[in-house]
This record gives C-alpha cells, structure tokens and sequence, in this order.
C-alpha cells in the first residue's frame, strides 16, 4: 500500500484532476448514499448516474496511496457496499452504460446497472439494451437477448472492483 495520509491523498488527487481534495470520509460516505438509492430504485438521470459513480472510481485510486493503517481502517465498510452494489445491480460488461459515459475503468461498478430501472436512468438504460436480472427486460416483463461485443486486444476482463487489504 501507499505511504501517505489522507490529507496528502486528498491533495494528491486533486492536483491529478479531481474537482476538490476529497477525503476518504466524504468519498465512503457518498459511496454509501449511492448504494442506498441504487437499492431503492435510483431516481435520477444517466449523466448524474455516473458521476454518483465516480465516488468509488477515487476511493480505489486514494487506497493505492494511503497509508495502510487506513485503509484497514475503512475496508471493511466499502467491502459491505461493495457487496450491497452487486447485489442490487446486474452485470452487463458495462455495454448500456458506455453509450451515455466513456468507462473510465473495467471495475465492478462501471460495468454494472441497477437491477430495478426506473425513472430516467431505466429508460436510458432500457434505450441502450440494458436487461434486468437473467436477461429479463423490467419494463416491459420479456426476455431479450443480452448484446455481446468482442473485448478490445489487451482489455482486462471482469474485476471485482472491491478494495484489497
């Protein structure tokens, strides 16, 4: 792990391009809103999807810096929602969602969308060909082919996404 403190990983990712010097604990707790209201059926559109999503994009980017005693601090807590986020969305290699967002990671949370899509999100998401849980289409109550495309050469595939500790 990395050597640095949060204040310093803050900074860090900051100057990197991060909008602000995030703590680890504004970022955790943004993280775990989000897993709340993808469970509860997130009601907002495709682009603020993924912004909510980038929450955890610079969570795993600070725990390749912070010192280790931090991140054993708070892995357990983004493990559990971690694992509440899969189990609230479906895996789809990512194919609905990078037609609204360029993925910036092949990690869970970027190939992943929520099981129940409702409001703006479900209707872009639906547009896009995105399916419920075993390919069934919520909206409409169908089954529907599940799109594939070839992975680009040299693309790590899968990833779980989940901080290491």
């Amino acid at each position: 792990m990395g050597t640095h403190s949060e204040a310093e990983v803050g900074e860090l990712l900051h100057r990197r391009g991060w909008r602000t010097a995030f703590t680890v604990a504004e970022r955790a707790d943004a993280w775990a809103r989000l897993v709340g209201a993808v469970e509860r059926g997130y009601g907002d559109d495709i682009h603020e999807y993924a912004n909510d999503l980038y929450c955890r994009t610079w969570l795993h980017e600070a725990w390749l810096l912070l010192h280790d005693h931090v991140v054993q601090l708070w892995t357990p807590r983004i493990r559990a929602w971690d694992e509440r986020f899969r189990a609230a969305t479906v895996d789809d290699d990512g194919l609905a969602l990078v037609r609204f967002h360029r993925l910036p990671h092949p990690d869970l949370w970027w190939w992943r969308h929520p099981r129940v899509l409702t409001g703006d999100l479900g209707r872009s998401l639906r547009s896009a060909g995105a399916v419920g849980p075993e390919g069934e289409d919520e909206g409409r109550g169908r089954a529907v082919r599940r799109s594939s495309l070839p992975p680009t050469p040299g693309q790590p595939l899968g990833g779980d996404g989940s901080v290491t500790g």
